[in-house]
């Protein structure tokens, strides 16, 4: 460490900041955990938010750790340590949820034991490993750490545990690593684990939330360094999915990192700092912007109490700096270390609070926070080095980007420059050019500081809009076969497309896709499916001949012109948003929606709002944002979520959002005929949109029973016809629920959120309590026998722990049907348990995508090899699933109107063998997969339980064409080759 004081006090704050201290902790005994729920920390907070604000969370959380190990492994001793490790730790067995708005974290009972995944792998395995990365965690069900073990000799293995973030960073991993070697070892051996107890996560997130108040004056001055700073506009492509990683590397020479050292030594500065002056330049002369902001990663582990702490302890630390005046970049590096330390020196001030205090200007127009690049220096990866074994960590990405664009040195034996940007920022080879680039600016200044921002390397070619940026993301979405974007004289922009496959997106997925990419004025009214485009005896499209087009619709090239901001578009001829001087103020929108927004705004935000007042300026952040979007969403029946409202922002365009979102519920239900009075015996069915509700309907009609059915306003189009009555509403609205059961004649109920077992039971109570007449059919799941003392299952047996939350759901929500069933002009009540459902539909086929279908299915697909547990294995002769076709499933459902079981029946058309499934899934793929067998279980084929199916029987009789092999080739597509 330097000697000299400031450059002393540089390099320790950096070197907590980037936790990178590799020498091995001592855990300190703590005092137990207090009992119950706890607040979630900052940290956590942020990424609980993620996952709540709308689609996308996907697995880009998630942490793999994996490590190559050659020597004799002890698979069972690994299991034991890493079922203590969670057993010693709380916040690796934790799970999140809300109450009273606010987001908590509970620690569940310890599992015993952990499962441990064992897999013969041919050639390194990387496809399994990357497969297992991106399975997403379900934070309201825990986070348990998943455990794979590819074997690909007998003493030779690759280790990977998956983690989600909210429960780990960078330092967790030394900290695991180190733990986890001790349990290993002393499991081996047969001795017990000595070392003290951990200290507690919910600890260290208890005195972060008591510890607030005195975070005022660190506040105050980060929000006076960061004021006036904007989210940076960084170009755009059309990729069709946002989210997706793209990575450059490019060598760099290995005198490179040496004279960068060098540099940083003149200037009582660290490679850390030098190499985030390279960021900043890098981006200087990416966007020929002079007032940047990137990100680096800050840590809160402080003092000897926090060694051994396993949980998430970072914060985002905003760093600002000024690159006006073409410096040379040596005088960059003294600008980046002065703001640096100035942001290590106040980094217990979480990132999420200066957003809150920085309102509106620290986001862009489409929600994003002030931080959309990051910077970093990448060091030799944590392994887990086990006792008697040769250790080698193995890097496993992820598919997904947490941030629009990174930069980085990779700081190895084989020193690197590195770019990682989502794909929706930079397309084509614009990526690559940014990660040549950035290798030869890091090479030139490190040849010579004294080179001026101007003289760097760096510069990218603009992208050009020969055509309309919607219309240019349509045509790359993988699923959009063509599409056009007209541009109107005077209707709103409208988005035509055709989609490769009958079961494609929606308009308002394809839609939602758009809003996420493209500034408000660029994003089309609506997006019209077109089974074929109209096209002219030349071919090119007839724009008079789309539906909903005017007359003066053009479809030449769109041309862009340049707008105050570098990437928005302005169709020539068109206004701006903002009105001219002098002309008369936009009058506030009316109407029911426009109200139903000014009431939540005020019920949410506390006080009312002007039509144009800004949603942060009005104290709005990321939880009030859910809150609002959940308030609207009961209040209209229209789809929004929290992104939404942060895009939005202002009172005006919500309500303008919501009536878009109107029109396209109205278009898309134009063949919904007007309610009628409702018919004698009439039904209601919950779930028609699904895989099981479908086959449901098609029973009735072919019966001749009235239904009414329940449908969000945006698929009630999907189950209106002939017979059929639609009742807008979803689980959520509790009040919508018991009004349609109370005007009904009967009851099936085929809907579940399946994620969220609260809102499944709470609806049931609510149907129940309104339940008054006739019978009631609930369609349950065998998951509600949980793991069952014996292998064969009686109808009705009892339930056998552990279950799953959602087959604990299935059975609470069964309890209160048969409660509630006989009395008070009740009629009779039957839950019928299904097991796998199987069918020719869009929804059922999604099977094919999860669960143990969906990884037999994708393995043949892949034509990876299948590796199954063999007869025997723990026990049991048997490992296989049962299954009931949609349509069996269907007459059993409707058969219990005319004659209820009054209690639980099952629904099962046959069991099969996962050999005889993974058999026949490759002869209806064509796949050259092999199956092989293992001696470990993979959790989602960890099914050895047959049921009896007596009570339904005459209805479950298989009918032509509902045969194991005729059902799979209908979901596979094999029947249409």
């Amino acid at each position: 460490m330097h000697t000299d004081t400031t450059a002393a006090l540089q390099e320790e704050l950096l070197r907590r900041a980037r936790a990178a201290a590799r020498t091995p902790n001592s855990p300190a005994t703590s005092a137990p955990c207090a009992d119950g729920p706890a607040p979630l920390s900052r940290a956590q907070r942020r990424l609980w938010l993620t996952e709540q604000l709308g689609p996308g969370g996907g697995a880009q959380y998630n942490v793999p750790f994996a490590t190559r190990l050659r020597g004799p492994l002890d698979v069972d001793a690994l299991g034991t340590a890493l079922t203590d490790l969670v057993r010693r730790h709380e916040i690796l067995r934790t799970r999140y949820d809300r109450r009273d708005g606010e987001p908590y974290q509970e620690p569940l009972p310890a599992p015993a034991p952990v499962a441990v995944r064992l897999v013969d792998a041919d050639g390194d395995g990387r496809e399994l490993l990357d497969e297992e990365a991106e399975r997403p965690f379900d934070l309201a069900a825990g986070t348990v750490p998943r455990a794979l073990v590819l074997r690909h000799g007998p003493q030779d293995h690759t280790i990977m545990l998956t983690f989600h973030h909210i429960s780990v960073d960078g330092p967790s991993l030394n900290a695991v690593a180190e733990e986890l070697a001790g349990l290993y070892s002393a499991a081996r051996d047969g001795i017990p684990y000595r070392e003290p107890q951990p200290p507690q996560y919910a600890d260290f997130a208890r005195r972060e939330c008591a510890q607030t108040d005195g975070l005022a004056e660190g506040l105050d001055h980060r929000a006076r360094q960061l004021s006036g700073a904007a989210p940076l506009r960084l170009p755009r492509s059309a990729d069709a999915d946002s989210r997706r990683a793209a990575t450059h590397t490019a060598p760099l020479d290995d005198h490179v990192l040496p004279a960068l050292r060098a540099l940083g030594t003149q200037h009582r500065a660290t490679l850390f700092t030098v190499t985030l002056a390279a960021a900043f330049a890098s981006l200087h002369r990416l966007t020929g912007e002079t007032d940047l902001v990137i990100g680096c990663a800050g840590t809160h582990r402080e003092g000897r109490a926090m060694r051994g702490l396993v949980g998430l302890c970072v914060n985002t630390l905003p760093v600002r700096v000024d690159l006006s005046g073409d410096p040379a970049f040596a005088v960059l590096v003294e600008r980046v270390r002065e703001a640096l330390l100035d942001a290590q020196q106040h980094r217990d001030v979480p990132f999420d609070l200066i957003l809150e205090r920085l309102g509106a200007g620290a986001r862009d127009t489409d929600g994003t926070a002030l931080v959309r690049v990051t910077s970093d220096v990448l060091r030799e990866p944590t392994a887990l080095r086990l006792p008697g074994l040769r250790a080698e960590a193995v890097e496993v990405g992820l598919a997904d980007a947490k941030f629009d664009l990174s930069f980085g040195v990779v700081d190895t034996g084989r020193p690197e420059a590195l770019v990682r940007h989502r794909r929706s920022v930079l397309g084509g080879t614009a990526g690559q050019e940014l990660g040549r680039s950035f290798a030869a600016l890091l090479g030139a200044v490190a040849a010579d500081p004294g080179l001026r921002l101007s003289r760097l390397p760096g510069r990218l070619a603009q992208q050009d809009g020969d055509v309309h940026p919607a219309e240019a993301l349509l045509r790359a979405h993988p699923e959009v076969a063509e599409a056009v974007v007209p541009y109107p004289a005077v209707q709103p922009l409208l988005a035509y497309a055709v989609l490769r496959r009958t079961d494609g997106p929606s308009p308002a997925r394809l839609r939602a896709s758009l809003r996420a990419r493209l500034a408000p004025e660029s994003v089309p009214a609506a997006v019209v499916l077109l089974d074929a485009m109209p096209r002219t005896p030349r071919g090119t499209v007839d724009a008079a001949r789309l539906p909903g087009a005017p007359a003066a619709a053009v479809t030449e090239p769109f041309t862009a012109v340049p707008g105050p901001d570098a990437d928005a578009f302005t169709p020539q001829g068109t206004a701006n948003a903002a009105p001219l001087p002098g002309t008369p103020a936009t009058p506030p929108p009316n109407g029911p929606r426009a109200a139903a927004v000014t009431e939540a705004f005020t019920s949410v935000l506390g006080h009312a709002p002007g039509p144009d007042d800004d949603f942060f300026t009005l104290g709005g952040q990321s939880l009030t944002a859910v809150q609002l979007a959940e308030q609207l969403r009961a209040a209209l029946g229209l789809p929004l979520n929290g992104l939404d409202i942060l895009q939005a922002r202002t009172p005006r365009a919500v309500a303008a959002l919501l009536e878009t979102r109107a029109t396209e519920q109205a278009a898309a239900r134009s063949s919904v005929r007007p309610r009628r009075t409702r018919a004698a015996g009439t039904v209601l069915v919950t779930g028609g949109t699904g895989g099981v509700g479908s086959f449901v309907l098609r029973e009735l009609a072919a019966r001749g029973r009235p239904v009414l059915a329940l449908a969000r306003p945006e698929s009630a189009h999907l189950v209106a016809g002939d017979g059929v009555d639609v009742v807008e509403g979803d689980l959520s609205d509790l009040a919508g629920l018991r009004a349609a059961v109370a005007s009904a004649d009967a009851v099936i109920h085929a809907a579940c959120t399946f994620t969220r077992p609260e809102v499944d039971v709470a609806a049931m109570e609510a149907m129940t309590g309104a339940w008054c007449r006739g019978p009631f059919v609930f369609v349950s799941s065998v998951d509600a026998y949980g793991h069952p003392a014996e292998a064969q299952v009686a109808e009705g047996a009892a339930s056998g722990e552990p279950l799953s939350p959602y087959g604990r759901a299935k059975l609470d929500c069964e309890r209160l049907l048969l409660d509630a069933s006989g009395s008070d002009g009740r009629g009779g009540a039957s839950a019928v348990r299904s097991p796998l459902v199987w069918g020719p539909h869009a929804r059922l086929r999604d099977q094919l995508r999860w669960g143990a279908t969906g990884i037999l299915y994708q393995t043949a697909a892949n034509g990876r090899p299948i590796v199954l547990p063999g007869p025997g294995t723990h026990g049991h002769d048997w490992y296989g699933a049962p299954w009931v076709h949609a349509a069996a499933l269907a007459r059993a459902v409707t058969a219990c109107l005319d004659d209820p079981v009054h209690g639980v029946a099952n629904a099962v058309s046959g069991h099969v063998a996962w050999p005889e499934l993974a058999a026949g899934l490759v002869e209806l793929l064509g796949s050259n997969s092999r199956v092989l067998f293992g001696e470990e279980v993979h959790p989602d084929l960890d099914h050895h339980w047959r049921y009896r199916a007596d009570r339904l029987a005459d209805a479950l009789r298989p009918r032509p064409g509902e045969d194991l092999r005729s059902v799979l080739a209908s979901m596979t597509g094999a029947a249409e080759a």
